[in-house]
């Protein structure tokens, strides 16, 4: 049976390879979708690579000339791939593995005519295979769902891939259930069959198996160890890795919350490389550690690490009233332990004027920080923004950064360096560095810091020209800093000044993953302040995605089906069996969105 004769969301396309053809034809031309003959799956993955503005008619990826093959996923998928390849090695089929980002790890066919046919379209080791650059296909739909995906023929975004057929399954970690990568399977879709999704869901799992197997070798020897410390210390004792985090009961009734994530986030830091170390550590509190921390290695690599922490000065005696308070910097908010270092950072970097670069997601909050330390040293003084993403030209931005530099002192802030392309790059690179010097030996005071998302060893003549980095946490790892920011932006929306945020909201608030950090939830506040512009803000005035505690990307489709789903619980008061009814689902199907989806409203 051939997957065009299947039916079913996940196993084949439903119309005539003809038939979808001309569907996908009318989507690029049109931009409407026949929902009776492309899936639903493809339909939201076609509107995804549309808004990607992903090229139908081509494939240029991204590549990573060394991408990291020393990972837990490539050594537990080692055997479990070539153990496949013997058994299919007389058939015409491709198994791929790649990483979260879709970067292809590993390629293995005995067939030369489709590995020649792979090389063509870039489906070779070192290129992304993520929707947001090649559109619908097998890798980077199933990322982007986070379920096993077959594309077939004219289902591809892409029309250099309407020959192949493939299946891809994600791969999660046993632990923490993060998608760690894909496995996938691509043949000639001719010859594309059911039996290719259920064999990638088959090998993704003895994968997983795999992965069980060194990781549980790995947690019990950290285990181990930690259990060692706590015998031989009455102190303070913590272990720590990617995925766990063990502390003992001294170790909570003694250190404050914020003083335990400082304490967790340093000890990180130190272990990184896998080597002993001993750090002094400022807590927020106002106590002082000293840390000693010990990797722990297993044959099968690094388990963690544990650590034991001294108390070298007690916390500040809190003056009546309430603790006192840091030095606030205008127009932030904050108190979580890794935003006050960023602020401290950044401020240290000002003071002593070395050019700096700030590093984090976007939405995080990086243009305010340098902004907030601006006004705070010089209130006066000149605050340039230039912005890379907005230049026409690299050319044109290199000619408004030289003006800039040799007309004004002050601040200057180069928005998205990562975007500009190599040669660019290149080329500001050494723009900055001849500036940095001439300013130094006329003794002008011209402060220098770029934000960006990440740059890469290509772009490293240009973090030459910054001596330091500072890297800005996203919201979800400072997330107890909602407290303070919530009734903050509230006040600088327009007609809220009197809205205030009710315990029950702000749980639900406190609760989200926020991909999108502070711009997200500023776009959140100000929807709700769209029907609610005074009093207080309850958990029915939230918008349907923040009843959504789900950590994976929703399709378009999925975000509708969501919040029809919670608008219906909501109108029917939690009662999930009359939502149900009213959305035409079996009580079974709303009960299984409603944990895949990650719903919660309260009681």
């Amino acid at each position: 049976m051939r997957h065009s004769d299947v039916p079913g969301p996940d196993r084949g396309p439903t119309a005539r390879p003809d038939v979808l053809a001309a569907a996908r034809e009318r989507f690029l031309t049109a931009g409407a979708v026949d929902s009776d003959k492309v899936r639903e799956t493809i339909a939201a993955s076609w509107w995804r690579s549309r808004s990607w503005n992903v090229a139908a008619d081509r494939v240029q990826l991204p590549y990573t000339k060394d991408p990291n093959l020393e990972t837990p996923l490539v050594h537990s998928a080692a055997p479990v791939l070539h153990r496949l390849q013997e058994q299919l090695s007389d058939v015409a089929v491709s198994i791929i593995l790649t990483d979260v980002q879709g970067v292809i790890l590993h390629r293995g066919t005995d067939d030369r005519v489709l590995a020649d046919h792979l090389d063509r379209v870039q489906l070779a080791p070192g290129f992304s295979y993520a929707e947001q650059f090649v559109g619908t296909n097998g890798i980077g739909t199933s990322l982007e769902g986070g379920r096993a995906t077959g594309v077939f023929g004219h289902e591809h975004y892409a029309e250099n891939l309407e020959d192949l057929g493939c299946a891809g399954a994600p791969v999660r970690h046993p632990l923490s259930g993060q998608v760690l990568g894909v496995v996938d399977l691509t043949c000639w879709s001719r010859d594309a069959g059911p039996l290719l999704l259920t064999l990638a869901k088959t090998t993704a799992e003895h994968i997983e198996q795999e992965l069980t197997t060194l990781a549980g070798l790995r947690e019990f020897a950290l285990f181990q160890e930690y259990l060692r410390a706590c015998r031989r210390s009455g102190g303070i004792v913590f272990a720590l890795n990617n995925d766990v985090v063990m502390m003992n009961d001294h170790a909570r009734q003694v250190l404050a919350p914020e003083d335990q994530a400082a304490l967790l986030g340093t000890a990180a830091e130190a272990m990184w490389g896998g080597r002993r170390a001993s750090v002094e550590v400022d807590l927020p509190s106002g106590a002082k550690a000293r840390m000693f921390c010990a990797p722990v290695d297993t044959d099968s690599g690094p388990a963690g690490g544990v650590v034991r922490v001294r108390l070298t000065e007690a916390p500040r005696e809190l003056p009546p009233g309430g603790p006192a308070p840091r030095p606030l910097l205008p127009g932030l908010v904050g108190s979580g332990a890794l935003w006050q270092r960023a602020c401290d950072d950044v401020r240290a970097h000002y003071r002593s004027g070395e050019w700096i670069t700030v590093q984090g997601e976007p939405g995080a909050g990086k243009l305010a920080l340098l902004r907030a330390v601006h006004r705070h040293h010089d209130p006066a003084g000149r605050f340039q923004v230039l912005d890379a993403a907005e230049a026409a030209r690299p050319s044109d931005f290199l000619t408004r950064v030289q003006q800039e530099l040799d007309e004004h002192d002050g601040t200057l802030v180069l928005r998205h360096v990562d975007r500009l392309p190599g040669a660019g790059g290149r080329a500001l690179a050494a723009l900055l560095q001849r500036q940095r010097r001439a300013a130094v030996r006329s003794g002008r005071h011209r402060w220098v810091a770029a934000t960006h998302q990440s740059l890469d060893h290509d772009e490293a003549d240009l973090l030459r020209a910054f001596p330091g980095t500072v890297q800005v946490p996203p919201l979800r790892h400072h997330i107890e800093d909602l407290r303070e920011l919530v009734p903050f932006l509230l006040v600088t929306l327009p007609s809220a000044e009197t809205l205030t945020c009710s315990p029950a909201a702000l749980q639900l608030l406190m609760r989200n993953a926020w991909p999108g950090n502070v711009a997200q939830l500023r776009q959140v506040l100000r929807t709700v302040v769209q029907h609610r512009r005074a009093g207080v803000i309850e958990p029915g005035d939230l918008p349907p995605q923040c009843r959504s505690v789900t950590r994976r990307v929703l399709s378009p489709l999925e975000a509708l089906e969501r919040d029809a789903i919670v608008r219906s619980l909501i109108d029917a008061q939690g009662r999930k069996n009359e939502a149900a009814q009213a959305l035409g689902m079996s009580r079974a199907t709303i009960y299984r969105k409603i944990r895949d989806y990650g719903i919660d409203l309260p009681r």
